[in-house]
């Protein structure tokens, strides 16, 4: 995906400039097994996989030198300081002197924004650093994050905290041509059929959520095949966008293992009633549709794993790919012509 500011008119990227990026990234397609960038090999699903943890590989910030009497925080690189509570131990009446004399150091000190991780037991320090300016950024369960914007002459440009939920479905289809169907027990639309799924975790894969998901719900094992597509939406659980990706599986076993809690039904339908099934959503049955329609003209949307070249941080790329016997048959139509 383009970051955000790609997007923007400033940022529109030429043709001759486009073309020098797809060649880049072509050839990068093709680079020997040995390099840092890869394509993934088949994703399979292991019981009790432990989920993969990515470390920063470059200083984010740095502890800044303070006098005594201030906050010891980390400096980023947009002149911001963060705070951790768990670094302070303070009674109220302390805090708030230290608050005061630290603001003043850092306003002299030209820093910009000021975080606070407030923990649950520091609970009583909230009201102290809102009557001192500090708004709610963000809250996780046991901390909340307060930020104060400094400049008086600058305007406050602070990202929004996450604002979209990420959630997967999983396309499996069987070598009979049957898709794996669930009916939730808590379903929208009562005695609905849909695909197995839910939400992604932090710091999961999309691809590894949707395994994930359909082993937890159905028991069956799978490997990646196809991203097939993303619906986006608005005015979602607790008031976020959601981002639902529906990933293409190939089964490695049929046998069911109900998860007794969240699924109430579950079978193999063919594709055939699928599509035409009175309690199957019309979305739901498009991405069936999609799906075929990729195999008809031998595309897939695949995947690859890379790593940043400055931040060197892993991330995966996922890019259309023509299947490669299509690929054969073109060039060797293209000899013969």
């Amino acid at each position: 995906m383009l970051a955000p500011g790609l997007l923007t008119r400033r940022n529109v990227l030429n043709l001759p400039a486009f073309n020098s990026w797809r060649t880049l990234l072509r050839t990068a397609r093709h680079r020997p097994s040995s390099t840092a960038a890869h394509k993934i090999q088949p994703r399979v699903l292991e019981q009790h996989q432990p989920q993969r943890q990515f470390t920063r590989a470059y200083p984010a910030s740095k502890v800044m030198e303070m006098p005594e009497d201030v906050f010891r925080g980390l400096t980023d690189r947009f002149a911001g300081v963060t705070v951790d509570g768990r670094e302070e131990n303070l009674d109220k009446s302390s805090f708030r002197d230290k608050l005061k004399k630290s603001l003043d150091f850092w306003t002299k000190n030209k820093n910009r924004a000021i975080w606070f991780r407030v923990y649950k037991e520091q609970a009583d320090w909230v009201p102290i650093l809102a009557e001192n300016g500090f708004d709610f950024h963000h809250a996780r369960t046991g901390v909340v994050v307060m930020y104060r914007w400094l400049p008086e002459q600058e305007s406050n440009n602070l990202p929004t905290y996450a604002h979209t939920l990420v959630g997967v479905g999983g396309l499996v289809i069987n070598d009979r041509d049957e898709v794996l169907v669930v009916s939730e027990r808590y379903a929208m639309i009562p005695n609905s059929w849909k695909l197995p799924g839910g939400y992604v975790e932090p710091r999961e894969n999309l691809i590894d959520a949707a395994m994930r998901e359909v082993a937890e719900e159905t028991g069956i094992r799978t490997e990646f095949r196809s991203v097939v597509t993303l619906r986006h939406a608005h005015g979602g659980t607790f008031g976020c966008s959601d981002l639902y990706v529906v990933v293409a599986l190939k089964p490695l076993n049929l046998d069911f293992k109900r998860c007794e809690r969240e699924i109430a039904r579950l079978q193999w339908m063919p594709i055939a009633e699928y599509l035409q099934h009175p309690h199957v959503h019309e979305t739901n049955r498009q991405f069936v549709c999609t799906f075929l329609d990729y195999q008809k003209r031998g595309l897939s949307i695949t995947c690859r794993d890379d790593v940043h070249q400055v931040l060197k941080k892993k991330y995966n790329l996922y890019y259309v790919e023509r299947e490669q016997k299509e690929q054969k048959e073109q060039q060797q139509d293209q000899n013969n012509s």
